[in-house]
């Protein structure tokens, strides 16, 4: 894994020793992601620059420093991220007459792209990757990216410069790059709590899209390839749909998902597993095992707060498959200790506060091994987050009702919601906040749509309330509209989910954290053939019995007892809503001050301290609104 950053310069202002100095500045900004070595490289007419940080996990020797040239010295590429399948590739450029100093995939990506062409190598590949090559022949650039979005890669065009990078802070290094807060992705972060669709919070920057690559000539006019495309891959999945039996889809499973763990298994330095006890990371490390002659290292951590503890179910897993398990428990203290460096670590406003968790695992880990794989990616393929199952019941019960009706019963909830009437009724139900529960069912009821429905579950700050807090309406969301038109509830949602959540949300927290400590986490549950054969199930090899991930668990079952693993699904949360009212406490005072949040730009900061107080009073439960403004007052403050 590394960290990449460059640019290419209409008029060169800066030469020899200042233009080094320059890069170094930029690509040294992302040291942590590659702390092994540094490298560079310059066109003849220093127009052209790349850097490169290098964490060493294949072939650690010279031979796969970067930038490397391709064998007729073509083409230059800086790479982040790994090819897995480098070495049937390797077999087959063999054949067609090339030859290899080392055995890096970085060299097998580059003799690729000689022999097959840029467009047709990448299908080949399987792998994450953000990858800046350019051909010194035809004088052009090209920024591509990996099918899922795993690996970022930002770039803009700025006072006649193309930038380009893993992390946007390479580009606050280079004085043609004038940062000016985007407010537009302002009102979408507080949406999300994520910045959606490859945004940056600063004006003009933006992610080339997954499954893309640029292709920019000298100009900087450029062109958007394709190459593979997640909805593509549905459609594909539906004309050949999965046809045979329970069983057969068991096996099949679990032979595609046991080869997508051993290809990630390849290193040169030492591997282990993220085990929450959770279905995805359990059958990750089981099929990591069954492959391994030595005992797996896992690690997890814990919470003394038994809601938010899935640790004792981690043990548990992994002494059944005997692994070489590690667990750290965690307190408010370790949070506070590392809330500081998030605006760091995460480079711009990220506001999902399994981001901490996310940290302090990847921290441990790293103590241990330089290379975790992790389960992500069941849940949205196999149908495993709960609004899978809720969102269609409750769309059945209210659908039926004329929107009237529906509107005055949401009044009636609002008002018999009070704590001093379901206080005394959430010992009997077995329930928590069921206050604030019975409001949120509330809003439901008022909604007229499918994805109206989908989509405020996923909200934040309401679209109305984010345009009165940052003057610009929320517009992202309509691109996913017409699904939900299209396919039905769950395709939709998943469609979605993998569009969505996954890349803006998951693979930014999972990599952000992870590359902070200079860890490599790689996802088998997002190799391409495991998605396409996870969309060619029916829906009900992934929902049954009102539970998702039907599929998973089934060939989970194969190597861990059911007891060990079947519980309600928790997620890798942390208690972040008593952490607020108690140890985060002051800490959130002096960020939501007034006076903080108008030298922020927030308008009506009247919303931010009305949710403040019913949370601090135990009202309500408004953790995720308030964790995003907290995290971009805490970004915003160290910027300054």
């Amino acid at each position: 894994m590394c960290g990449i950053t460059g640019f290419w310069q209409k008029d060169v202002f800066e030469h020899g020793d200042a233009l080094r100095a320059r890069l170094c500045l930029m690509t040294d900004s992302i040291a942590n992601r590659g702390p092994d070595s540094a490298g560079y490289w310059f066109s003849e007419d220093e127009k052209v620059a790349f850097g490169h940080r290098r964490l060493s996990i294949v072939d650690v020797s010279e031979a796969g420093h970067q930038p490397m040239l391709s064998p007729s010295n073509r083409f230059i590429m800086i790479f982040n991220g790994q090819v897995y399948n480098a070495a049937t590739l390797r077999q087959d450029l063999t054949l067609k007459g090339f030859t290899f100093r080392g055995h890096s995939d970085t060299e097998v990506i580059l003799a690729a792209f000689e022999a097959w062409g840029v467009e047709a190598s990448l299908k080949r590949f399987i792998g994450m990757f953000a990858i800046a090559l350019y051909d010194t022949q035809e004088k052009l650039l090209y920024l591509i990216r990996d099918r899922i979005g795993v690996k970022p890669l930002y770039y803009t065009l700025t006072n006649g410069v193309l930038l380009f990078g893993s992390q946007v802070k390479t580009f606050l290094r280079h004085p043609r790059f004038e940062p000016q807060i985007n407010r537009e992705a302002l009102a979408e972060y507080l949406t999300y709590n994520v910045l959606p669709g490859g945004m940056s919070i600063y004006q003009g920057v933006q992610q080339v899209q997954p499954g893309t690559f640029l292709c920019f000539n000298q100009d900087f006019s450029f062109k958007t390839h394709t190459y593979w495309s997640l909805l593509d891959s549905y459609e594909e999945a539906q004309k050949n749909p999965f046809q045979g039996s329970d069983e057969e889809a068991i096996s099949q499973g679990e032979s595609l998902i046991q080869e997508a763990v051993g290809f990630r298994m390849v290193s040169d330095v030492p591997l282990g597993a993220f085990l929450s006890g959770g279905i995805d990371s359990s059958l990750v490390v089981a099929l990591m095992q069954k492959q391994s002659s030595q005992p797996v290292k896992t690690f997890t951590i814990g919470f003394h707060e038994d809601s938010f503890n899935e640790a004792k179910y981690a043990k548990e897993v992994a002494k059944h498959l005997g692994t070489d398990h590690h667990e750290l428990y965690l307190t408010a203290k370790d949070a506070l200790d590392v809330i500081p460096k998030l605006p760091e670590f995460y480079d711009e406003p990220f506001a999902d506060s399994s981001q901490i968790p996310t940290c302090l695992v990847s921290h441990f880990a790293r103590q241990h091994v330089t290379v975790a794989l992790s389960g992500d990616g069941g849940d949205e393929f196999f149908a495993g987050y709960t609004r899978y199952l809720f969102t269609e019941k409750i769309l059945k019960l209210i659908t039926p009702l004329p929107l009237p009706l529906r509107r005055m019963m949401a009044v009636m909830l609002q008002k018999l919601a009070k704590p001093s009437l379901t206080k005394p009724f959430e010992k009997i139900l077995g329930q928590t906040h069921l206050f604030d529960k019975l409001q949120k069912a509330s809003d439901l009821l008022k909604l007229e749509k499918p994805f109206d429905v989908y989509h405020q579950i996923l909200c934040g700050w309401f679209l109305k309330e984010a345009r009165d807090l940052t003057g610009f309406y929320p517009t992202s969301h309509h691109r996913y509209k017409d699904f939900f038109e299209k396919y039905n509830m769950l395709s939709a949602m998943q469609i979605c989910d993998s569009m969505g959540y996954l890349t803006d949300d998951i693979m930014t927290k999972v990599d952000r954290a992870s590359m902070a400590v200079s860890l490599e986490a790689r996802e088998p549950l997002l190799d391409h053939s495991v998605i396409s054969f996870a969309y060619s199930l029916p829906p009900s090899m992934k929902i049954r019995e009102g539970k998702g991930k039907w599929l998973l668990r089934q060939i989970l079952k194969r190597h861990v007892p059911e007891n060990l693993f079947e519980r309600p699904k928790q997620g890798f949360g942390i208690p972040l809503h008593n952490w607020l009212r108690h140890e985060l406490k002051e800490w959130a005072e002096d960020l939501l001050s007034e006076t903080m949040l108008k030298k922020s730009g927030f308008g009506n900061t009247t919303l931010i301290h009305q949710k403040w107080q019913e949370h601090k009073n135990g009202k309500r439960n408004w953790q995720a609104q308030l964790w995003g403004v907290l995290m971009y007052q805490a970004w915003s403050d160290a910027k300054k």
